[in-house]
């Protein structure tokens, strides 16, 4: 899917994330790379085979 240079990650690479978005749609909290993945706002994604990564959830801060 990446046709410039140099190439962008593929989707199955550590930094796939650092691929060049092709489709943005900010208004609906996504983006489209040109590696096949789409990054959501809230950090999860969806890989070119299904797969889904979830956003990172943090635990409530409990020392005040």
């Amino acid at each position: 899917m990446c046709l410039h240079q140099p190439p962008c990650p593929p989707a199955d690479a550590p930094d796939h994330d650092s691929a060049r978005p092709v489709a943005s749609h900010p208004e609906q909290g996504w983006s489209l790379l040109c590696n096949g993945v789409v990054i959501f706002a809230d950090t999860g994604e969806i890989l070119p085979d299904g797969r889904a990564i979830p956003a990172p959830r943090t635990s409530p801060d409990t020392s005040a």
